[in-house]
Order: C-alpha cells, then sequence, then structure tokens
C-alpha cells in the first residue's frame, strides 16, 4: 500500500472516530515527521495531544454552561492587593479543592463589591477543571426552585438533582428575605447535602442575623449547626472593588454593605442570651 493510500485510510479512520482536532494538524505532523523533526512516536504523542487538548476545552465549557458559571473569574485574575485584609494563602488553600473531597462548607462574608462572587466562581471553576461537577445559584432563585418543585411534587427530584453536584455554590445569601417555607426547602436541601458534599456560600451579613434573613431563630441555628461544622469562614472587610473609581461619593456606611449601625445603649443588667453565634470551628 502506498504511503498516500495510508494517509487517506488514517484521515478517514480519523474521521469515523471523530478526532477533529488530530485530522487537522495529520498533514503538518507528517511533513515534519518526513523531515525528521519528530520521531514516530513523538508524531503520535503530537496527534493525541491536540485532540485531547481539544476535547477537555469543550468539556470545560460544556460545563460551565451546565453548572451556571461566568467564564473569566480566576484566582489569578483576582486583585488581592486591592482586598489586604483578606488572607491569600487561605484562599490558595482553598483552590487545592481538599474541601470538595471532605465536604465541607465555605463562608464568604463581606460588603457588596469586595470579590465574594469573584473567588466563589474562580473556585467553581478550578472545580470544574478537576472533573468536578458544580452547580452555581443564588439563594432567592435556589428557593424558588424548591418552591416550583414542591407545588409541582418533584421536591425530592429536585433535591437529589442539586446534590449531585459535588460543589453546590450558593450566592448573596442575605440580599432578600426568606419566607418561612423557603426557610424550611432551604434546610431540607442542607440536612439531606449534610456531610455528603461541599457548598460555598457568599453573604453580605454576619452569622448573628441568619435569624432575621430565614425569619426563625430556630431554623437559622439548626442550618448554622450544620453549615459551621469543620467549615471555613473568609470575611472581606475592604470597600467595593466596583465603586473604586467613585469611593469619595459613597457614605462610609455604605461602602461597610450598610449593616454597621451604631450599637444601641442598653440597661445594666445580666446580658441577653443569643440563639445564634459568629463563633464557628475551622
Amino acid at each position: 500500500m502506498s504511503s498516500a493510500m495510508t494517509i487517506e485510510r488514517i484521515k478517514t479512520h480519523l474521521v469515523d472516530m471523530k478526532f477533529s482536532s488530530a485530522l487537522e494538524i495529520l498533514d503538518e505532523t507528517i511533513e515534519r515527521l518526513e523531515r525528521n523533526e519528530l520521531s514516530a512516536l513523538e508524531a503520535l504523542g503530537l496527534l493525541f495531544d491536540q485532540e485531547q487538548g481539544t476535547r477537555e476545552t469543550r468539556r470545560i465549557r460544556s460545563q460551565l454552561r451546565t453548572s451556571r458559571l461566568l467564564q473569566g473569574k480566576t484566582i489569578d485574575s483576582f486583585d488581592f492587593s486591592f482586598q489586604p485584609t483578606l488572607d491569600r494563602q487561605r484562599v490558595m488553600a482553598l483552590a487545592e479543592l481538599g474541601f470538595i473531597e471532605r465536604h465541607q462548607s465555605v463562608h464568604l462574608l463581606g460588603p457588596p463589591g469586595v470579590g465574594k462572587t469573584h473567588l466563589a466562581t474562580a473556585l467553581g471553576i478550578a472545580a470544574v477543571k478537576a472533573r468536578k461537577a458544580v452547580y452555581f445559584t443564588t439563594l432567592a432563585d435556589l428557593i424558588a426552585a424548591l418552591a416550583k418543585a414542591e407545588r409541582e411534587g418533584t421536591l425530592n427530584q429536585r433535591l437529589r438533582y442539586i446534590n449531585r453536584a459535588s460543589l453546590l455554590i450558593i450566592d448573596e445569601v442575605g440580599y432578600l428575605p426568606i419566607e418561612k417555607n423557603g426557610a424550611n426547602l432551604f434546610f431540607q436541601l442542607v440536612n439531606a447535602r449534610y456531610e455528603k458534599g461541599a457548598t460555598i456560600f457568599t453573604s453580605n451579613r454576619g452569622f448573628k442575623e441568619w435569624g432575621e434573613i430565614f425569619g426563625d431563630n430556630v431554623i437559622a441555628a439548626a442550618l448554622l449547626d450544620r453549615l459551621l461544622h469543620r467549615a471555613t469562614v473568609l470575611e472581606i472587610a475592604g470597600n467595593s472593588y466596583r465603586l473604586r473609581e467613585h469611593a469619595d461619593l459613597v457614605p462610609e456606611t455604605l461602602k461597610r454593605g450598610g449593616n454597621t449601625p451604631e450599637t444601641p445603649k442598653r440597661k445594666p443588667g445580666r446580658p441577653r442570651k443569643n440563639p445564634l453565634s459568629d463563633t464557628h470551628q475551622q
């Protein structure tokens, strides 16, 4: 069989196997092989590397769409110099993704614009690249989806679908109040996921305010009991990156998220017990 016929047969096989990327560089690779710039093994390796690289790029893009993650948000693109209160080493440790294997929670806390969603998304993209299933949602969208599933009688199926993700990212906790039924639905998700999957939360509110967010101190305490167990909590105390060019126009209280009112004076006496605490295990 002539060389030309062999090459055509190889091309046919590549088409049949849907190795389109390898096919694109086949002629160039053969020319380099004939000029002794490559060995036969190196030529084979080049073809397979090209195909594998293209398929991996397609897989990542497809999974990012399925996960609802925005592309372009990476750890490398995060401006740590703008948020000096953030411990870069702890973030880089999270990027190793060990918390996913350990089924732990990560809480990113701070006022709007300090990079919480950027970091959560970047960790999600790193997980996708590591072939982990990821699902990104806001708390409001998540509860709306659970409520819809409950009305349609498919709540258990929806809970199983969400909990199939190795990493669940829940953005914007505390931006909108949650009705009691929504809080109950969220607790069902958290309880079913506890120690079975990793979760990242972003919030502009402290843990003491979860009773207010979820409209029930008992539910909030039960949520925190599970979500702070062996959790990592990162607090970012900087100003908004998005408002950096107009920072002088924004009142200091709004730069901090508007959640730092003056502490009211209290009458002397025994301190009140708070069922919700900011203490946590890390």
